[in-house]
């Protein structure tokens, strides 16, 4: 594993704060996602910029196979460095935007369930992540609890950037258990909810 290349190629789109650098970064390596994958031993496969709705787009999706029914991860990904609070202890515009795209999701497919079965097969719940902000920024005492009355309330999550920063660090240990080597088109997406098995048979389940 090139731990070393993904550190610097990290580091770099930090210091850069630019979303389309760490988006580059996290298709090529998506052992980076180890802590927002559930199952880490044989994980769903990865699918990228995934859009529906016409202009609505997620960064990443998989899909966890639970035992309860199919729940689809959407991950929108926004600058690293991203500010996330005014002065003043307010959301800023930049994190209030974000939010707002998952909501959109969330208020299509709540309009649209066919498409829920259309693009993902089978759906029992999504769990939506905004990651954006740093540490340090989440971790000052009006971020943490406007963060932990949001995560509770809303039904979507949101993480900081350092979620990345902090796998390199543990890869040795985590590669041969995390097996998710590959980050696949939005093409590929049909093809796997087709031949999935699993996904087959919640969907005569569910619908």
């Amino acid at each position: 594993m090139e731990i070393d290349i993904i550190e610097t190629k990290l580091k770099n789109a930090f210091e850069s704060n630019s979303e389309v650098k760490l988006l580059e970064v996290l298709k090529q390596y998506p052992i980076l996602f180890y802590e927002l994958y559930s199952r880490h031993f044989g994980p769903c496969p990865c699918f990228c910029e995934v859009s529906f709705g016409g202009e609505l787009r997620c960064d990443f999706c998989w899909l966890n196979d639970n035992s309860d029914g199919p729940e689809w991860v959407l991950v929108e990904i926004e600058k690293p460095r991203m500010k996330c609070f005014t002065q003043k202890g307010e959301p800023t515009s930049d994190l209030n935007h974000a939010i707002e795209q998952v909501k959109s999701w969330d208020r299509y497919f709540s309009k649209n369930p066919l498409e829920k079965t259309r693009i993902f097969g089978a759906v029992k719940k999504f769990r939506y992540i905004v990651i954006a902000g740093s540490k340090e920024e989440w971790a000052t005492k009006h971020a943490a609890e406007w963060r932990a009355d949001n995560n509770t309330k809303m039904n979507y999550e949101i993480r900081s950037s350092d979620v990345f920063l902090r796998v390199p660090e543990t890869i040795e240990s985590v590669k041969d258990t995390f097996t998710l080597t590959q980050v696949y088109p939005p093409s590929e997406l049909k093809k796997f909810v087709e031949g999935n098995t699993y996904l087959q048979t919640m969907k005569s389940l569910l619908n």
